[in-house]
């Protein structure tokens, strides 16, 4: 095909091109093995440690914290929020990932949240600044949240993991692999099911909407992840720095999109290390 036949969408790219350069999926041939196996560690895991799950942070099925302590006093908190691109996963999927935190001493709380398209991406945007608020002034009363709060997230949580960054909450930040600048999504077939507008595609993209002040993030990513999902946390970290935000870009050669999560739970793994240096 010529490039004038061609429809371009976005970036030079066609919807069907630009629909390949976001399905990490696809793009992964073993990633439906993977997440069946965070699932099967995950619910051992949590049978381990039952304590302190499920505690409400707001009125919705989802707006759930599950807390792991680590044991030490005024431990850093390291809250994650999980990806699936706004529309699919739960916080359950990824307790075995807590592993890797709580071998540094930190203690964890992972984030739930309303999926698309029961709620849009403001309204998700949302309910994860009420959790992070939740577990300041909750948190001490089930034994977390007195030290440091350091967020996170991967893939979608990545993205809201960069909206709290200039909460007074939130100390620092970690976003794994994640989405900045929301468009492309838009524009893809994500948004079946995000139903994004353009207005609020610009208005969720914290790529276009940089706070004066920000807590310190590091960006890290696969070198073997889609070329989109590269570009998104480089984009994002030179804004950042142009903008003078405190921002560390941490790309980890020959993991893709769903192997460096290992890194997360291997408490010697990258991602582990780098939560910990961020304490």
């Amino acid at each position: 095909m010529s490039t004038a036949a061609r429809t371009i969408v976005w970036n030079n790219m066609t919807r069907a091109e630009l629909d390949a350069a976001y399905d990490n999926t696809n793009a992964v041939a073993d990633s439906g093995e993977r997440r069946e196996a965070w699932i099967a560690r995950s619910d051992a895991f949590r049978k381990r440690h039952a304590e302190g799950l499920d505690l409400a942070y707001g009125p919705k099925s989802r707006n759930r914290i599950d807390l792991y302590r680590c044991g030490a006093a005024k431990a850093p908190l390291f809250a994650f929020i999980h990806g699936g691109y706004w529309q699919r996963n739960a916080k359950e999927t990824f307790a075995c990932t807590a592993a890797g935190p709580l071998a540094n001493g930190m203690d964890v709380a992972f984030i739930g949240y309303t999926l698309c398209p029961e709620a849009t991406l403001s309204e998700i945007i949302d309910e994860i600044a009420t959790a992070v608020r939740w577990l300041r002034r909750e948190g001490p009363r089930h034994g977390v949240g007195d030290g440091k709060l350091i967020v996170s997230g991967w893939s979608a949580g990545g993205h809201l993991t960069a909206t709290t960054l200039a909460m007074d909450e939130v100390d620092a930040g970690l976003a794994i692999s994640g989405i900045y600048d929301v468009e492309p999504c838009r524009l893809n077939y994500l948004n079946d099911k995000l139903r994004l507008t353009a207005e609020e595609a610009a208005k969720t993209s914290p790529l276009l909407h940089l706070p004066k002040k920000s807590a310190p993030v590091v960006l890290t990513y696969g070198m073997a992840e889609l070329p989109e999902l590269q570009r998104q946390s480089v984009a994002y970290h030179e804004a950042r720095r142009a903008a003078g935000l405190p921002s560390e870009l941490l790309p980890l050669a020959g993991l893709n999109h769903f192997s460096i999560m290992d890194e997360l739970e291997k408490p010697d793994g990258a991602v582990a290390r780098a939560a910990r240096a961020l304490a």
